[in-house]
C-alpha cells in the first residue's frame, strides 16, 4: 500500500481514516478534510487530519 503523503491531500477532499478507537479495528471512516494536523510530509501511520465534523483520524485512502 502506498504511503499517502501530505502534499497528495487538499482542503475539502474527501478521504478515508481511522480514528484513534478504530485503530485496532482497522474501520474506516469517510469525511472531508477541514485541516491538516501533521505537519510533516509523511507519517508512517498516515497524515493526521481533522474532518468537516470535527472528528480526527489519520488518511488511509482518497477517495476518487
Amino acid at each position: 500500500m502506498k504511503t499517502i503523503e501530505r502534499k497528495d491531500l487538499a482542503i475539502g477532499q474527501l478521504v478515508k481514516v481511522v480514528l484513534k478507537q478504530d485503530q485496532r479495528s482497522g474501520n474506516l471512516t469517510e469525511g472531508v478534510i477541514l485541516r491538516f494536523l501533521t505537519k510533516s510530509p509523511t507519517h508512517p501511520h498516515g497524515i493526521k487530519v481533522m474532518l468537516d465534523d470535527g472528528r480526527v483520524g489519520r488518511v488511509k485512502e482518497i477517495v476518487e
